[in-house]
């Protein structure tokens, strides 16, 4: 058992104004997005410039597509009960399959202005997602969210707030798993030019895969609980149609043209 590390969750105070680390993982997120995706942004013909059009675009669904998906999948009651709660997102709540609905949706919109194929741009987009993932599960975790279940692992910590027991950091688990370890595989794979839609495919499946083994060792929503069984999660209900997607897609795209950029 080792110590759960005592950090302040917000960063810096300035008087009334506080910086948080769960905002500051966003931005590098952000940033890291647009460092990446200029390096690679000549391969569909982007400019620098678009690239930083596109992150506003996935930056407005990212936010609105995980908070209005947390509301609905994790969060409805307390939406039925407060409708205005659902603009407080400082009180958090934030759902990535929500806000992957957004970036889809951002992207499609992006992809109709520059004439692009949709899955072209969601195989460009989708390398650049996983480090804004791992970013926002230490976020989680500087925050004492996502507690893990009791376990007697050496590197188990008791959880702020919820007893002695030491639990698994899972957190730490999805940020080494949908954060470094997904990058690094979708990084590498699409170093080499690809059939439309393949890299999308291989986003949700090792995704959807690495999720769906961390709710495992993840305690479900508290207002939530466990769904059926004993031990299914809303989490894994919301990642078995991810993998489905992602193999059929990957599949699918063996019919697809290798390297097509433009429509």
């Amino acid at each position: 058992m080792i110590n759960y590390p005592a950090i302040d969750p917000v960063a810096i105070s300035l008087g009334p104004l506080q910086v948080h680390w769960y905002g500051l993982m966003y931005v590098v997120g952000f940033v890291a997005a647009w460092w990446l995706g200029c390096k690679r942004a000549s391969r569909i013909g982007l400019t620098n410039d678009d690239i930083s059009d596109l992150l506003f675009y996935c930056a407005i669904g990212v936010v609105a597509g995980g908070r209005l998906g947390y509301a609905f999948f994790y969060g409805l009651g307390q939406w039925a009960a407060d409708p205005l709660w659902v603009f407080r997102v400082w009180d958090g709540g934030m759902s990535f399959h929500g806000g992957l609905i957004g970036v889809l949706l951002a992207a499609w919109l992006f992809a109709r202005r520059k004439k692009l194929a949709f899955f072209t741009l969601t195989d460009f987009i989708a390398p650049l997602v996983p480090i804004g993932l791992g970013a926002g599960r230490i976020g989680n975790f500087i925050n004492h969210e996502l507690p893990g279940r009791v376990s007697s692992l050496p590197w188990a910590m008791p959880f702020p707030g919820m007893g002695p027991e030491p639990r698994h950091p899972s957190a730490l688990y999805e940020a080494l798993l949908e954060g470094l370890v997904l990058f690094v595989i979708l990084w590498w794979v699409s170093a080499k030019p690809r059939a439309r839609g393949f890299v999308s495919g291989l986003f949700l499946l090792g995704y959807g895969a690495f999720r769906f083994l961390v709710e495992f060792v993840r305690l479900p929503d508290a207002h939530i609980g466990f769904i059926a069984f004993g031990w299914v999660t809303m989490g894994m209900l919301l990642t078995l149609p991810m993998i489905a997607l992602g193999v059929a897609f990957m599949v699918w795209s063996r019919s697809n043209p290798i390297d097509a950029k433009r429509v």
